[in-house]
């Protein structure tokens, strides 16, 4: 179940609240503790190359993308305590909390990131059944998680399901960096099924 869109709309603006507030400096540490803080598993880091150049409304949008906006909102609010902004990371907490009593009034769950897992693990059915645009991922991943004649494989498959669930067939060798790569290929490539199936 995704969370209640008033209580994540919420999320959303406060990380971006948050991230206004930080000076020049204390955002580049902000970026700079996010590629070192531990994470929950199942989840990637933010590329360090994508993560560097942002602005505040940017950074809001790649957290909320790569960790959803509950898990997003507590990674923010970790991250400022660390810096020893104690102060933002108060004004995060007060929101979560409201967000998680919201959540709990319209009986929806506040964390929608309870299961653990990777995105390309839990969804992996879905994913086989409904990518159209498989030539496009593979691109993405060639060279970096497919070999020449990984490539090759699946392109030579017949339909769009054949060549995901034979892409598929090479995901236990991957790392958590070779599923990250999938998923940012499927958001260039499928924004609106990545969307939907983050939500279910």
């Amino acid at each position: 179940m995704a969370a209640h869109p008033k209580a994540m709309g919420r999320a959303r603006d406060a990380i971006l609240d948050a991230l206004e507030n930080l000076t020049v400096e204390e955002l580049k540490k902000f970026k700079m503790k996010l590629l070192s803080v531990p994470l929950r598993e199942g989840y990637g880091r933010i590329p360090r190359g994508t993560l560097l150049p942002m602005d505040a409304i940017d950074l809001t949008d790649k957290l909320v993308s790569y960790y959803l906006e509950t898990y997003g909102l507590e990674l923010t609010m970790t991250v400022l305590r660390d810096m020893g902004l104690q102060e933002l990371a108060e004004q995060l907490q007060k929101i979560m909390k409201e967000s998680g009593a919201v959540a709990a009034a319209t009986g929806v769950p506040a964390q929608s990131t309870a299961r653990t897992g990777h995105f390309v693990d839990l969804h992996r059915q879905a994913l086989i059944a409904r990518v159209t645009e498989v030539d496009g991922v593979l691109d993405a991943l060639y060279g970096r998680v497919l070999t020449e004649g990984q490539y090759q494989a699946v392109r030579a498959e017949a339909t769009n399901q054949n060549k995901m669930r034979k892409l598929f067939s090479f995901a236990p060798s991957w790392d958590l960096t070779c599923k990250d790569l999938l998923l940012e290929a499927l958001r260039e490539t499928h924004p609106y099924l990545v969307t939907d199936l983050e939500q279910s």
